[in-house]
């Protein structure tokens, strides 16, 4: 069961609210996405820590219902 962007936008917005989002779907099959998320929160985690808590969004929906997600990840300017 694959999932759509308005849900895995919803859930990392619920996860980091101070996010900005931007998510494409790289094959339209709803399973293969790429992300860049911008958040304050990330200001000092390296970005291992920064994907961990994109993932931790995610609620354990990474490698069940969302196949594959490239993710861009930072600290706004």
């Amino acid at each position: 069961m694959a999932i759509d962007i308005a849900e895995l936008e919803r859930l990392i917005r619920e996860g980091i609210p101070d996010a900005q989002v931007s998510i494409e779907d790289l094959r339209g099959d709803g399973d293969h996405y790429a992300a860049t998320v911008v958040s304050p929160a990330f200001r000092g985690k390296s970005r291992v820590q920064q994907h961990q808590m994109v993932y931790q969004a995610l609620k354990g929906k990474m490698g069940g219902e969302l196949h594959a997600l490239a993710l861009q990840t930072s600290a706004p300017d």
